[in-house]
């Protein structure tokens, strides 16, 4: 079993000085015959205490690092993740500032699919040149797949979205689009249809 280890906080360090705070207090000392002899030991003073952890005035001046207080971080943006009615898991990623797109409209745009642990599927980017060759397809749910329908209605122009869509609104019959031409992506492609697959879309062109 793996276990995970986490770094302490600053609170759950563990005090390797324990001085007396104001009044002396005695303190046995057993030496190695067997007697114990007894010392007082007093509160030391702050320069003297500072001076022990290798730290001074001068330096506490000359890096105010040390004493200046931590400023706080601005938290980073999360990208939200808008679930479907249907399953479809959705997060955009740019908005866009063009038209929006709407049932039966025509769109533009060039995908990537990819499984849902991450291994490639079929893009219509060149993933070595970069050359894309982008498809168009119709909003309509007897055309398309109806789970890129649904990421793809409302996108605008210039967005891009990334989805997780559940193969009962995916390839439930071969002739749904988008599908490659060439045999051999076509088949890689249908090979997965029947598990979740991963869509990253970017919408070009409304018509």
């Amino acid at each position: 079993m793996q276990m995970q280890l986490q770094a302490p906080t600053f609170a759950q360090l563990p005090c390797f000085f324990n001085f007396p705070a104001r009044h002396s207090k005695d303190v046995m000392i057993k030496h190695s015959h067997g007697r114990c002899r007894s010392i007082s030991v007093k509160s030391l003073p702050r320069r003297v205490l500072l001076q022990l952890m290798g730290f001074s005035p001068i330096s506490l001046s000359t890096y105010p690092i040390f004493a200046a207080p931590v400023q706080e971080m601005d938290e980073p943006e999360v990208i939200r993740t808008l679930k479907l009615s249907n399953g479809v898991r959705i997060q955009e990623i740019i908005e866009g500032e063009g038209p929006e797109a709407h049932d039966g409209d025509n769109v533009q745009v060039n995908y990537v699919c990819r499984r849902s642990n991450g291994y490639f599927v079929h893009s219509t980017v060149d993933q070595f040149s970069g050359e894309s060759a982008p498809v168009t397809l119709p909003l309509d749910e007897n055309q398309i797949i109806k789970g890129l329908k649904d990421v793809l209605t409302g996108m605008k122009v210039g967005g891009k979205r990334r989805a997780l869509i559940p193969p009962s609104v995916g390839y439930i019959n071969e002739n749904l689009k988008p599908i490659p031409d060439e045999f051999g992506p076509r088949r890689s492609l249908l090979s997965h249809a029947k598990e979740p697959l991963i869509f990253e879309v970017q919408l070009l062109k409304i018509s």
